[in-house]
Order: structure tokens, then sequence, then C-alpha cells
């Protein structure tokens, strides 16, 4: 059955995406979180984090999460979102935390998910200036093609956020609970770690806007 005004979210448990399921849920529109479980070395903390950050929120508009297994291991082999070994630091450019194939894999089952539970919009919290290939609206418009010629069912994947940088889409959370979300590829003891790639990020955004970062890293 159709879900009317129902969007599904890729949740991740960061900033971006955190932001989002608020951002939609509060629009009116019924939040359907998906969180898919790829086996890489942060996600039991970012799982978690991402259950405590929706716990937080109005329960209204927003569903219980939904999460989906899709083990990447036997495809990844070594590479060090799995290994967790030779982990992109701070200064490293973007390019360094690519994950072959990442939204491909995750909007995949996701979409198929969407489609025998009555969703017809999926939603991403991709930000502007992504430089992957699988972040282009062609790559996203592709994938609702694909899906329509291959179930004969309309999805749409949306990304409101593609226009905005990450500081930007932080001042939007302004009151909600970020300290519960999870920015980090190398976490230890359950904290951000504070120095890889996507922790400098993280604080950058807040630098940028002169919030004070309410993150617990495990070093600074």
């Amino acid at each position: 059955m159709k879900q009317p005004d129902g969007v599904a979210v890729l949740a991740s448990g960061g900033v971006d995406s955190a932001i989002l399921v608020a951002d939609l849920a509060r629009h009116g529109h019924t939040v359907q979180p998906l969180y898919v479980r790829f086996g890489l070395s942060w996600e039991a903390v970012e799982e978690t984090y991402l259950r405590r950050f929706l716990d937080t929120l109005p329960s209204g508009d927003i569903r219980p999460l939904v999460t989906i297994d899709l083990p990447v291991a036997d495809l990844y082999a070594s590479h060090w979102s799995v290994s967790g070994t030779g982990v992109p630091d701070a200064a490293s450019p973007d390019a360094a935390v690519y994950l072959p194939g990442r939204n491909l894999l995750l909007l995949t089952k996701s979409a198929v998910w969407c489609v025998l539970n009555g969703f017809e919009v999926i939603a991403l919290g991709t930000l502007a200036g992504n430089p992957f290939a699988d972040a282009r609206p062609e790559f996203f418009a592709a994938i609702g093609d694909l899906v329509r010629l291959a179930m004969s069912a309309p999805l749409s994947v949306i990304t409101p956020f593609a226009g905005m940088t990450k500081a930007e889409v932080v001042e939007r959370g302004h009151g909600l609970a970020l300290e519960h979300t999870f920015s980090c590829i190398s976490p230890l003891a359950g904290l951000h770690c504070g120095s890889c790639n996507k922790c400098a990020e993280r604080q950058r955004a807040f630098a940028a806007l002169g919030t004070r970062d309410t993150t617990a890293y495990a070093a600074v």
C-alpha cells in the first residue's frame, strides 16, 4: 500500500542524514529511517548513535528504524573501511574516503524495500561539492528509472541538501541533539576519534558557524 507523504531516508547517523530525518518530519512527511549495514568497522558505534538520536525526536511522524543487511567484505576485502587500518586522517583529501559504489549499493537493496513497503520517495543527505560520481543528479535519476523499469513501480531519489554545505546543514539542525550524531570512521571506545577525515570535516562545520561543538572526542 502506498504511504501518503511517506519518505524513506538513508540514515547513517551522521549530522546530514540525521538532520534530514528531522527536517522532513517537520515539513509534514511520514519519515522511515533506513540503516544499511555493510559490515564496516565503525558501524556498531554508528548505529548506536543513530538510535540514540532518533529517540530524541518526536515519534509521531518518524517510524522506528529499519535495518537492512548488505555485507560488502567479499567485495571490499582488505579495504580500510572493513579492516579499520590505514583510515584517512584529518589531513587527507575528500577523495580518500571514497567507498567504491557506496550509493549504488545503498540504493539497490533499500529501493527494493521501498517498493515492497509502499514508499515512492527515498532521500539521501548528499551535500554540495560531493566529488563522487554516484552522488550526481544523473545517477539518482537513473536509479529511479531503473527501479521503474525493473519493478514497474514509481520511485524518486531526492537529495534535499544537495545545494548546501555541511555548515549550512548543521545550522539548519539548530536545537536538535546533534551530540548524538556520529561522523567518525575510526571510533575509539565508542567516541569520535577526533583525528580522522570525517571528524575533521565535522569540526570545521561547527567552527565555520562559530557554534559550540558538543561532540565527545577521544582526542582533539
